[in-house]
């Protein structure tokens, strides 16, 4: 049946938070822009006056096919070149989605978006629904045709594995901001033990290039190896300038509510290196520099002023 204006709007009010599901689910705004608008190919060819609640009809078809789409993912990631990290989103970006609570900002953190991708799809679902949109188990059960008990079974599992695996601890815009202005002094000083007094001893780096830009296939693991990395990293040289295309710029700024760093060439994000602050330090760095993975975050740069510049590397 064809859609009417009003079952078109209805959709469309709804596109937001189905986008934001599914990012939260596939770590990629791409991909989680396709699911929604696959859905919206399904709720067209619906006798939608037969849907008694949109929004649960909506979110079921949505999630089974993010976790169709889990499935393949997995398969495509034993293959992907080097380390895969989320898409990082940009503060104010929509697909972020609710962030009223500390468990709702927590569950799009790039620290819990890395964790999730060790849970099982169902794992991931129920654990999105339930502490990203505050989802009842019962709604939960019949959107992955599960038994109400079994939701809350996997709810406590997922929610296990994600506490063992984080350490972040949430910090305000003027403590972010002076964490970074310490990093960034420390890593320019070219002094490796200015860097390790702000990391934790067991502080990881992770960067993922897609094997389009150069990126370790390994972390580095250890606060002296961590050090030495970033001191490198900043260190000029005209093989990076080149490589970036010029000197980036360098701000501060908020990705998936974690203190990020964003370098800018010419008006395009290069590289967002989000920072997981625990109480004793810098534990983890994690550096998206695929451009396929940056597109969006240079879209949404290119919408706000962000003022001068920390500093131009290399």
């Amino acid at each position: 049946m064809a859609l009417t204006m009003n079952d078109v709007d209805r959709f469309e009010a709804s596109r937001p938070r189905l986008e934001a599901v599914a990012y939260r689910l596939l770590g990629s705004a791409s991909e989680a822009e396709d699911a929604a608008q696959e859905t919206f190919l399904r709720w067209q060819a619906a006798d939608v006056d037969l849907i008694e609640v949109p929004e649960a009809w909506l979110t079921k078809v949505l999630t089974n096919l993010c976790l169709n789409q889990l499935t393949s993912a997995r398969a495509r990631r034993e293959t992907y070149v080097g380390q895969w990290l989320p898409e990082p989103l940009l503060a104010g970006d929509p697909m972020l989605g609710p962030a009223d609570t500390a468990e709702q900002r927590e569950s799009v953190s790039y620290a819990v978006l890395a964790v999730l991708e060790r849970l099982s799809p169902n794992e991931r679902a129920v654990y999105v629904l339930r502490e990203a949109f505050d989802y009842p188990h019962r709604e939960i059960a019949e959107i992955l045709d599960v038994s109400e008990a079994a939701s809350q079974q996997i709810f406590h599992r997922a929610k296990k594995h994600v506490a063992e695996g984080k350490a972040r601890t949430e910090v305000d815009e003027a403590a972010a901001r002076r964490i970074i202005d310490e990093f960034l002094a420390a890593a320019t000083s070219g002094r490796t033990e200015l860097l390790v007094r702000l990391l934790t001893q067991d502080a990881v780096a992770v960067g993922d290039g897609g094997g389009k830009v150069p990126a370790r296939a390994k972390a580095f693991e250890g606060a002296l190896a961590v050090a030495k990395f970033m001191r490198g990293l900043f260190k000029p040289s005209q093989a990076k300038r080149t490589l970036a295309g010029g000197s980036p710029e360098v701000h501060a700024a908020t990705a998936n509510g974690d203190p990020a760093i964003v370098a800018v060439v010419d008006g395009r994000v290069i590289g967002v290196m989000c920072l997981e602050i625990t109480d004793e330090g810098i534990a983890a760095f994690r550096n998206q520099v695929n451009p396929d993975k940056l597109e969006r975050a240079t879209r949404r740069w290119a919408s706000d002023d962000h003022g001068e510049p920390l500093l131009h590397a290399f």
